[in-house]
């Protein structure tokens, strides 16, 4: 059976260069770092192309999906929202003021707390999540099309050790 020749990719070139350049150093981590960078930037490029037909960008996608995925009645706490976010509370103060003033989420009274307020999805909010998210799923279903569901499980199962290990605790420090 003939072996099929790997794609060469702009970071093969790159490796090629340093590999000329620097024979006594072993640059092969450069590859899957290297692949990983390039491919976020490329997916971010199709993700943000979707939300844009929804007229929203990923922070207010990422926003205002949190809401959803918190289940009725579509609502949080400010410091929940900005901490599931992981965004500062000044960020969150000004990106909910937009999202706000474009009638996609509401801020309510706490009744379990008097000193604070609730951030909750709108009717409107809600449409536009529900559509949005769809199509989302769709674009990346489309954008993974190109691995086999055996390569895909593998790459999912890779990429979670890794994260796992990355969200690990820093033994650097």
């Amino acid at each position: 059976m003939a072996k099929i020749a790997k794609r060469r990719d702009a970071v093969d070139n790159i490796l090629d260069q340093w590999r000329r350049e620097r024979p006594d150093l072993d640059v092969s981590p450069m590859g899957p770092i290297g692949r990983f960078k390039r491919c976020a930037v490329l997916l971010q490029r199709r993700v943000d192309a979707t939300f844009a037909e929804f007229g929203l960008m990923a922070w207010e996608f990422d926003m205002l999906a949190t809401l959803r995925r918190s289940g009725k009645p579509y609502r949080m706490a400010p410091t929940a929202l900005f901490s599931a976010l992981m965004v500062t509370s000044g960020t969150m103060t000004h990106r909910l003021q937009r999202l706000e003033a474009n009638g996609l989420v509401q801020r309510l009274p706490n009744s379990e707390d008097a000193r604070s307020m609730l951030v909750q999805l709108t009717p409107k909010g809600l449409a536009l999540i529900d559509r949005a998210v769809e199509a989302h799923v769709e674009n990346e279903r489309a954008i993974l099309a190109a691995l086999s569901p055996a390569e895909l499980l593998g790459l999912d199962r890779s990429l979670s050790e890794l994260l796992a290990a990355l969200d690990g605790p820093d033994i650097t420090t």
